[in-house]
């Protein structure tokens, strides 16, 4: 969603107004929110133009690895209020930028089991500005899930380590625990330096953790790491081909509920709420009448109102899981609830409470520096974002080129970037169909659907999943990233 600046305010007010409506999700709704003003201004749109897309960097450059920053140092030896577990965590600090004094904090957990074997998955969460941490590791498809009393951790039965070795990371600095110590770069984000950063963090993570250098790598994540996610695939394959040396052997992406494509995205989100009986027919005719989501659109008054009738009309409902209750008490408990591995929709406020207790940041190795900021779920101190795409296309045009993997999935619930934006994306690439539409099926019942196209991408939906699919729907999530990571097939057994 086009954007060159992020302003504070309307960031805190998008916050406000999900809270009043107990919206737990906010990693593309503040972006989304800000959309319609910034086409407004009639900018000029950054597009990707893969040839010229090249990282100021050299792979020499962005080492920062001292003698002090040793793997042992980073072992969590047990957080507080955790199960036993037979697997091993770590966290901690990787300096990107030594001058500027700029590190971020990653959480990292080996498989449970064939550790030795099984590949390297990295997760991204989006916003931008929105914590892996918070998101994909206590709320998704991390090890533990956090108990509404804000102090123990439950084991995730379909946590991803019993497919990968997981690594999460909190992008760029000014998210969650990352840092930096000039306080302007949290005035200068984007889609391209954090790129750059996410890059010079593996290459260091890897010098810590070196075990993993030849490891089968993938990238994963979802929502405003439809961005993220290709980019730093592309600065990968970049810096592979330009040194003509394998750094990172990165075999393959995924990306979930997906901004992909300004255009396809906005006008799919419409559409999807009418056909969901969200808001009216009549409004959406307004909206296909009187709006222009082409990157260049001018401003047109009757868009805005029609944009304000389709917001006042599905107000009340969580936007990032049509279905799902909001919530209405975020007061923690003094006693654990029951364990429940449908969605709590106040779930946000006990990672907020956990990951902010003192034993909790010590046992996790983080706030090393004593931020004058609380952790966050999604950044409060990031005030601008200076660049991204109208769409990554030609990223996922040049990975499909170079062989690699690529999958894209929707949670079949969320109108924030729904399946019918996806679909509609997808439609752009004018990809031949090799595998038509169809079933996949886990434990007998449909899991979703998908298609598959020439060139290795594959699009798979959730059924029942909202924005965040592993929290929604964990064992099919699971099924789908040991798929994805197996190279195989989703499984479909035809009727007889």
């Amino acid at each position: 969603m086009a954007t060159n600046s992020l302003p504070v305010l309307l960031l805190l007010l998008f916050l406000s107004i999900s809270l009043v409506h107990g919206h737990r999700h906010t990693q593309s709704g503040a972006l989304k929110n800000l959309v319609r003003t910034n086409k407004l201004r009639n900018r000029e749109v950054l597009r990707i133009d893969t040839s010229n897309f090249e990282p100021q960097l050299h792979v020499e450059d962005v080492k920062c690895v001292s003698i002090d920053d040793a793997k042992e140092k980073d072992k969590i030896v047990k957080l507080p209020g955790q199960p036993p577990v037979k697997f091993d965590q770590y966290g901690g600090y990787i300096t990107v930028n030594q001058s500027a004094g700029r590190a971020l904090y990653y959480y990292f957990t080996e498989a449970e089991q064939d550790k030795e074997s099984l590949p390297l998955l990295l997760w991204l969460n989006g916003g931008p500005g929105c914590s892996s941490l918070a998101y994909g590791a206590m709320q998704e498809l991390g090890p533990f899930r956090v108990y509404s009393d804000g102090k123990t951790l439950y084991k995730n039965l379909f946590a991803w380590n019993h497919a990968a070795n997981v690594l999460f990371l909190e992008s760029p600095a000014g998210v969650g625990f990352s840092y930096s110590n000039t306080t302007s770069d949290y005035s200068n984000s984007g889609d391209k330096i954090t790129a750059k950063d996410n890059y010079a963090f593996l290459i260091n993570w890897l010098e810590r953790f070196p075990e993993y250098k030849n490891r089968d790598f993938y990238i994963s994540g979802e929502s405003y790491a439809g961005h993220y996610v290709p980019e730093l695939a592309h600065t990968i394959l970049y810096h592979n081909k330009n040194t003509n040396n394998t750094h990172i052997n990165l075999k393959g992406i995924i990306i979930g509920n997906a901004v992909i494509n300004d255009e396809t995205d906005d006008k799919g989100v419409y559409d999807y709420l009418e056909s969901h009986a969200l808001i009216s027919h009549q409004t959406l005719m307004q909206i296909h009448r009187y709006c222009d989501f082409s990157p260049n659109a001018t401003s047109n008054p009757k868009c805005d109102t029609a944009q304000n009738t389709a917001d006042q009309e599905f107000s009340d409902i969580d936007a990032y899981s049509i279905y799902s209750p909001v919530c209405v008490d975020s007061r923690l408990t003094r006693r654990p609830k029951k364990i429940s591995y449908e969605i709590d929709p106040c779930s946000d406020d006990y990672t907020y409470a956990y990951l902010n207790r003192p034993e909790v940041q010590e046992a996790l190795h983080a706030n090393v520096t004593k931020l004058d900021h609380d952790w966050e779920p999604c950044s409060d101190v990031i005030t601008r974002w200076l660049d991204n795409p109208s769409t990554i296309i030609p990223l996922l045009k040049e990975f499909l080129a170079n062989g690699l993997r690529v999958w894209i999935f929707s949670g079949d619930t969320d109108s924030v970037v729904p399946v019918t934006s996806t679909k509609y994306s997808l439609k752009k690439m004018k990809l031949h169909v090799k595998t038509p539409w169809h079933p996949w099926l886990i434990n007998t019942q449909v899991g979703g659907f998908t298609e598959v196209y020439e060139g290795n991408l594959t699009f798979a939906t959730v059924r029942g999943a909202g924005h965040e699919v592993p929290s929604y729907q964990p064992r099919r999530a699971l099924a789908l990233i040991s798929h994805f990571l197996n190279g195989t097939p989703l499984p479909y057994k035809s009727p007889k």
